[in-house]
């Protein structure tokens, strides 16, 4: 049982924040959307956010690759979600790297207003530096849970998302046929 799971149990409302990272392909979306189903099953009042401009499943659904699925609210802006998820008790946001750096003070707002915080996103990018909002989300959270793919090349366990395709673009949505999860030794070989 999650350390939040715990106070609101206990009918304490204690604010926190949850960072799940990693690689593309790791599960991240699919322990978000795990954690999100439990605080509903024990009535709390959910509320889901992921940024607008990720539409590669669903336009307002959160979708796991394995095409599990929760419905949430895209926002162009992390201080929408201040506004949105004002009255609730539990807020997950999904692709967390694609927000804006404010991101992280959005979070400390909610954790420090009793909610408890959800946030899933790649930890790196696809040249392995850290991606976006997401370090400083997870020197602040609580709780982080790094989560591992399995690398295509050698089957060990993968941290990297190795972009297939020939694009220097920091953010280029896609998914297999563009990346790979590869392990420290294959992403930097470049087999």
């Amino acid at each position: 049982m999650l350390f939040s799971e715990q106070n609101h149990r206990r009918g304490k409302y204690c604010g926190s924040i949850e960072v799940i990272c990693g690689s593309m392909f790791s599960g991240k979306t699919e322990e978000l959307i795990r954690r999100l189903k439990r605080a509903q099953i024990a009535r709390l009042n959910v509320e889901i956010f992921k940024p607008k401009t990720d539409i590669r499943y669903d336009e307002t659904a959160v979708v796991s690759h394995d095409y599990n699925s929760v419905q949430s609210t895209p926002v162009d802006h992390s201080s929408a979600i201040l506004l949105l998820g004002a009255n609730t008790q539990v807020v997950g946001i999904d692709e967390a790297q694609f927000f804006d750096d404010n991101l992280p003070e959005v979070c400390n707002t909610l954790a420090n207003k009793g909610i408890r915080v959800i946030v899933a996103g790649l930890d790196m990018d696809f040249s392995g530096k850290p991606f976006g909002p997401m370090p400083a989300l997870m020197a602040i959270a609580e709780l982080v849970t790094k989560v591992n793919a399995v690398c295509v090349c050698c089957g060990s366990p993968a941290m990297y998302s190795y972009r297939k395709v020939a694009n220097e673009a920091k953010i280029l949505l896609g998914e297999k046929e563009s990346y790979e999860p590869r392990c420290r030794h294959c992403f930097f070989s470049h087999d």
